[in-house]
């Protein structure tokens, strides 16, 4: 930290909780990634809007980069510092208000944790219907920030489908406050959208009025075996038309279940493995429909293996299936990730290119797939061989990302389905932005923070 950033930081903020110790440095100055290595020069713990205001002033007049730090379970480097910035953690900023239960909302603080707001409105019956794995310890802020997808997408929608309002600071300190809680505000650009996904590059999220929505009263949890992707996508096609509402359709396969059962020494699911699986949550359905609607599913042979949840233990168990595979790769191996999107009807496609692109030019790589089929988010993660040095692993990773962002862009697709740009992406964006769009984030960036001081050098390569 520099001398003058220390006097300054005395004589105008005094109540401001900070920390240069070490320890914490290399704790608030990462994410999930692991990539690079932190190094901050201080962190900064507000914990009222008006300090938030306060320290983002003094850092633009001083021109000293901040990055905004919420969960850091972010996997493309939006929250990483590594050059000698100041992180704004928001550990201290983790209010949640009262419930709105006639209007259907709730006002958080930026670092509320998504797990606590869960639990917090489902004593009124309603939740807010963000959900994902990391949920313990993601926060709201971070959620808001990079437009946070998650297994319900495909029944609720991302993000920013559940902020009605937004608390923002901009890089010199001014405050915006933005829709509030209303349902209906139709005068002009909403300029909510503009941070919602942004990935603090533009403002920082303090805090928001979240929408709310009816705990869901029933819900029924399968896992099924299938033959291929193909079988995957049929599947999802008669899930799409059952008596009842899809809420979830994940699939993942053998490999993941091999290294969560590697990791956790779980029991397969069935007697005999299958290639893929799919694991499905739905709501509303009655009982007779739905044991119908099974029997056709075995009777024209779309499923190989079949199983549901009998009680709300083994609907957890099910679920472990799917979301500890991110957690379980981690621990079994070095995984080199991606998360992408397609069109849905672009996926059978898209992976026979996947699977030919590392057969001829990345042999001994196992690449294992998993991921929200039911709005083409597909999660990529090449494995390291053994034996194979880590530096040289992930050259050859960083090559295929080029080769497999060429097929992305051929099917129209997205580089970064929900885990956003951050550093890791950032200079492969034009593969999903045009050169105009470019341009134009670009003036957005130099409009909002013409100083160049909110999470630098994040999703846009050169101002």
């Amino acid at each position: 930290m520099t001398d003058a950033l220390a006097r300054a930081l005395a004589e105008r903020i005094p109540s401001l909780l900070t920390t240069c110790e070490p320890g914490e440095l290399a704790e608030f100055g990462r994410d999930w990634t692991k990539v690079y290595a932190p190094s901050p020069c201080l962190i900064a713990f507000p914990r009222t809007r008006e300090e938030v205001q306060a320290l983002l002033a003094l850092c633009n007049e001083l021109g000293v980069p901040v990055v905004p730090s919420g969960g850091r379970t972010g996997l493309a480097g939006g929250a990483v510092a590594a050059n000698g910035e100041v992180v704004l953690s928001f550990d201290k900023m983790r209010a949640i208000g009262e419930i709105d239960g006639l209007g259907g909302t709730v006002r958080v603080e930026a670092g509320a944790i998504t797990a606590a707001v869960h639990e917090h409105c489902e004593k009124q019956g309603l939740t807010w219907p963000v959900d994902f794995a990391s949920k313990g310890s993601s926060s709201v802020g971070g959620n808001i920030a990079t437009n946070a997808g998650g297994v319900k997408v495909i029944r609720y929608g991302l993000t920013r489908q559940w902020v009605l309002g937004l608390e923002v600071v901009l890089a010199d300190g001014t405050f915006l406050e933005l829709n509030g809680a209303l349902e209906k505000n139709n005068t002009g650009v909403d300029l909510r959208q503009l941070f919602i996904g942004s990935e603090g590059i533009l403002g920082v999220v303090t805090a928001a009025t979240l929408k709310l929505a009816p705990v869901p009263k029933k819900l029924e949890v399968f896992l099924f075996g299938v033959r291929d992707l193909a079988a995957v996508l049929a599947l999802f096609r008669e899930a799409k038309a059952g008596p009842f509402t899809l809420a979830a359709f994940e699939f993942f396969t053998q490999g993941c279940l091999e290294r969560v059962r590697r990791h956790r020494t779980l029991r397969p699911p069935f007697d005999e493995p299958t290639s893929h699986y799919v694991l499905v949550e739905v709501e509303h359905g009655e009982a007779d429909a739905v044991e119908g609607w099974l029997t056709s599913l075995f009777t024209r042979e779309l499923v190989l293996a079949g199983t549901m949840a009998q009680h709300d233990r083994e609907a957890r168990d099910l679920w472990q299936l799917r979301e500890g595979i991110s957690e379980s790769l981690s621990a079994t191996g070095l995984p080199h990730k991606n998360d992408i999107a397609l069109p849905i009807a672009a996926l059978e496609a898209f992976c026979a290119e996947l699977d030919a692109l590392f057969a001829a030019n990345y042999p001994g790589f196992e690449v294992l797939l998993f991921g929200h089929i039911g709005d083409g988010n597909l999660h990529v993660n090449v494995m390291k061989p053994e034996g194979l040095e880590k530096a040289e692993f992930l050259a050859h990773a960083k090559k295929s990302d080029v080769h497999m962002f060429e097929l992305v862009k051929k099917h129209k697709g997205s580089i970064s389905a929900e885990h956003g740009v951050g550093l890791l992406k950032r200079d492969s964006l034009h593969f999903s932005r045009t050169p105009a769009e470019l341009a134009l984030l670009r003036l957005l960036k130099t409009s909002l923070d013409p100083k160049n001081t909110l999470n630098p050098g994040k999703v846009i390569a050169q101002l």
